[in-house]
């Protein structure tokens, strides 16, 4: 059997076939601008086959953290006992992510976060070369994504919020990142962002993982801003799954696999 797939009013859920092996961790997202859950649902079939569930909500920025947090909080509650829990969030999602964990009162408890093509308040989608619809369109899916897959995906997407990538983040999240306390982040993070990222620079996932005492970047070659549906996607998976794996030993991250040598082969004619 395939992994199987639910919808319900706020969260898209992918999980491992129900007579597949047992449950090795669960992955929480939050979209980004324009998005929804259901954006992810390459992402998440993919984890799945590697017996990962992952919930994707229809949370959007302007959302209340309380309200969030509550579904969030649900979401882990209901978690498989005795495997790690992710938050994960994309774009203004991300910003969501670590907001939740350095709420008051505590914050959401989760075992790593994974912050994917995290913005600020000071980078956004650099201005359409025209006002035509149609090319201001094509202009933010080639800022998003390289798949063409993924391109089609969206423009076929009655639900996508076409031009909210240029949308301001909300103060109460761009203070995020401008706030002194990300060195109390206690979980291992894991960033991704994409090199060519127009919409979001990766310096500034470069600047917040320094400031992360128990931070990894990966950045992909040639990478935009949507990294975990772009050209690359599967390689970006494969990494993700990687992590977790790691993560499933404990949060001090000990390799899985260590490669020892790597021989190039010269090819002769």
């Amino acid at each position: 059997m395939t992994a199987a797939e639910s919808t319900h009013t706020s969260t898209h859920t992918w999980e491992p076939a129900s007579d597949g092996p047992l449950v090795r961790g669960t992955v929480i997202l939050l979209p980004g601008r324009g998005e929804h859950g259901g954006v992810y649902e390459r992402f998440g079939r993919r984890l799945a086959q590697d017996a990962y569930v992952v919930h994707a909500l229809d949370s959007s920025a302007d959302d209340d953290l309380g309200a969030v947090s509550y579904l969030v909080g649900e979401l882990v509650a209901g978690a498989s006992p005795g495997v790690p829990v992710v938050l994960a969030g994309s774009d203004t999602g991300a910003l969501q992510a670590l907001a939740l964990v350095l709420a008051e009162l505590g914050g959401v408890k989760v075992d790593g976060l994974l912050l994917v093509g995290l913005p600020d308040s000071d980078t956004d989608i650099p201005a359409p070369p025209s006002d035509e619809e149609e090319a201001a369109w094509d202009h933010e899916l080639a800022a998003r994504t390289s798949c063409p897959t993924h391109q089609a995906r969206l423009s076929a997407d009655v639900d996508f919020g076409r031009g909210s990538l240029s949308d301001a983040i909300p103060a109460h999240l761009a203070a995020v990142l401008s706030g002194a306390r990300l060195e109390d982040v206690a979980v291992p993070v894991l960033l991704l962002h994409g090199a060519v990222d127009s919409v979001a620079s990766v310096d500034v996932a470069r600047g917040v993982a320094a400031r992360l005492p128990r931070a990894e970047l990966a950045v992909t070659a040639g990478g935009r801003h949507d990294v975990l549906n772009d050209i690359m996607h599967r390689s970006v998976a494969a990494e993700v799954v990687q992590w977790l794996e790691r993560l499933r030993g404990g949060p001090e991250l000990a390799p899985v696999i260590r490669v020892e040598s790597r021989q190039t082969l010269a090819l002769t004619r």
